[in-house]
Protein backbone atom coordinates (compact mmCIF):
# COMPACT_ATOMS: atom_id res chain seq x y z
CA UNK A 1 0.00 0.00 0.00
CA UNK A 2 2.70 2.47 1.03
CA UNK A 3 4.83 1.30 -1.89
CA UNK A 4 2.06 2.21 -4.38
CA UNK A 5 1.57 5.60 -2.73
CA UNK A 6 5.28 6.34 -3.00
CA UNK A 7 5.30 5.30 -6.65
CA UNK A 8 2.37 7.63 -7.38
CA UNK A 9 4.16 10.44 -5.51
CA UNK A 10 7.31 9.88 -7.59
CA UNK A 11 5.32 9.85 -10.85
CA UNK A 12 3.60 13.07 -9.80
CA UNK A 13 6.97 14.72 -9.12
CA UNK A 14 8.26 13.58 -12.49
CA UNK A 15 5.18 14.99 -14.23
CA UNK A 16 5.45 18.30 -12.39
CA UNK A 17 9.17 18.61 -13.15
CA UNK A 18 8.42 18.08 -16.85
CA UNK A 19 5.61 20.65 -16.68
CA UNK A 20 7.90 23.15 -14.94
CA UNK A 21 10.44 22.68 -17.71
CA UNK A 22 7.76 23.47 -20.29
CA UNK A 23 6.48 26.42 -18.27
CA UNK A 24 9.96 27.93 -18.06
CA UNK A 25 9.90 28.28 -21.85
CA UNK A 26 6.43 29.85 -22.02
CA UNK A 27 6.41 33.63 -22.65
CA UNK A 28 3.26 34.08 -20.53
CA UNK A 29 5.09 32.97 -17.37
CA UNK A 30 6.53 35.76 -15.18
CA UNK A 31 10.32 36.00 -15.01
CA UNK A 32 10.45 35.13 -11.30
CA UNK A 33 8.48 31.95 -11.91
CA UNK A 34 10.75 31.04 -14.83
CA UNK A 35 13.91 31.40 -12.76
CA UNK A 36 12.44 29.55 -9.80
CA UNK A 37 11.19 26.81 -12.12
CA UNK A 38 14.61 26.47 -13.74
CA UNK A 39 16.20 26.21 -10.28
CA UNK A 40 13.75 23.48 -9.22
CA UNK A 41 14.26 21.51 -12.46
CA UNK A 42 18.06 21.88 -12.15
CA UNK A 43 17.95 20.68 -8.54
CA UNK A 44 15.75 17.73 -9.48
CA UNK A 45 18.16 16.71 -12.25
CA UNK A 46 21.31 17.47 -10.30
CA UNK A 47 23.43 14.46 -9.43
CA UNK A 48 24.39 16.18 -6.17
CA UNK A 49 21.91 16.59 -3.30
CA UNK A 50 22.02 18.90 -0.31
CA UNK A 51 21.64 15.80 1.86
CA UNK A 52 23.35 12.73 0.34
CA UNK A 53 20.93 9.85 -0.29
CA UNK A 54 23.17 7.28 1.40
CA UNK A 55 22.42 8.80 4.83
CA UNK A 56 19.61 6.67 6.30
CA UNK A 57 16.15 8.28 6.48
CA UNK A 58 17.21 11.93 6.18
CA UNK A 59 18.98 11.25 2.87
CA UNK A 60 15.68 11.39 1.02
CA UNK A 61 14.25 14.37 2.91
CA UNK A 62 15.34 16.81 0.22
CA UNK A 63 13.34 14.90 -2.39
CA UNK A 64 10.38 14.68 -0.02
CA UNK A 65 10.48 18.29 1.18
CA UNK A 66 12.56 20.61 -1.01
CA UNK A 67 11.26 19.51 -4.42
CA UNK A 68 7.54 19.58 -3.52
CA UNK A 69 7.99 22.94 -1.78
CA UNK A 70 9.85 24.37 -4.79
CA UNK A 71 7.20 23.03 -7.16
CA UNK A 72 4.41 24.45 -5.00
CA UNK A 73 5.98 27.91 -4.81
CA UNK A 74 6.66 28.00 -8.54
CA UNK A 75 3.17 26.82 -9.49
CA UNK A 76 1.68 29.61 -7.35
CA UNK A 77 3.53 32.14 -9.54
CA UNK A 78 2.41 30.63 -12.86
CA UNK A 79 -0.97 31.62 -14.37
CA UNK A 80 -3.50 28.78 -13.94
CA UNK A 81 -4.28 28.42 -17.66
CA UNK A 82 -0.59 28.15 -18.55
CA UNK A 83 0.05 25.62 -15.78
CA UNK A 84 -2.91 23.46 -16.84
CA UNK A 85 -1.65 23.54 -20.44
CA UNK A 86 1.90 22.60 -19.37
CA UNK A 87 0.60 19.72 -17.22
CA UNK A 88 -1.44 18.41 -20.14
CA UNK A 89 1.54 18.61 -22.51
CA UNK A 90 3.82 16.94 -19.95
CA UNK A 91 1.31 14.12 -19.39
CA UNK A 92 0.97 13.49 -23.12
CA UNK A 93 4.67 13.62 -23.90
CA UNK A 94 7.07 13.63 -20.94
CA UNK A 95 10.30 15.50 -21.44
CA UNK A 96 13.18 13.20 -22.33
CA UNK A 97 16.36 15.06 -21.56
CA UNK A 98 19.41 13.79 -23.42
CA UNK A 99 22.35 12.54 -21.41
CA UNK A 100 24.93 15.24 -21.47
CA UNK A 101 28.22 14.69 -19.67
CA UNK A 102 29.18 18.34 -20.10
CA UNK A 103 26.02 19.44 -18.30
CA UNK A 104 26.74 16.97 -15.48
CA UNK A 105 30.28 18.35 -15.16
CA UNK A 106 28.92 21.93 -15.13
CA UNK A 107 26.40 21.07 -12.39
CA UNK A 108 29.06 19.38 -10.29
CA UNK A 109 31.36 22.41 -10.73
CA UNK A 110 28.53 24.72 -9.61
CA UNK A 111 27.99 22.61 -6.48
CA UNK A 112 31.71 22.59 -5.75
CA UNK A 113 31.86 26.37 -6.16
CA UNK A 114 28.83 26.77 -3.89
CA UNK A 115 30.46 24.48 -1.31
CA UNK A 116 33.72 26.44 -1.47
CA UNK A 117 31.95 29.77 -0.99
CA UNK A 118 29.90 28.39 1.89
CA UNK A 119 33.01 26.90 3.51
CA UNK A 120 34.85 30.21 3.15
CA UNK A 121 31.91 32.11 4.65
CA UNK A 122 31.69 29.78 7.65
CA UNK A 123 35.47 29.80 8.07
CA UNK A 124 35.52 33.61 8.00
CA UNK A 125 32.66 33.81 10.45
CA UNK A 126 34.24 31.60 13.09
CA UNK A 127 37.97 32.14 12.62
CA UNK A 128 38.35 35.90 12.18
Amino acid sequence: MLKNTLKQFARGLKLHISALYLASKDPAVPEMAKWLGIAVVAYALSPVDLIPDFIPVIGYLDELLILPLGIYLTVKLIPEEVWADCLTKAAMKPIQLPENRYAAVAIICCWLLFSAVLTYAVWSLFYQ
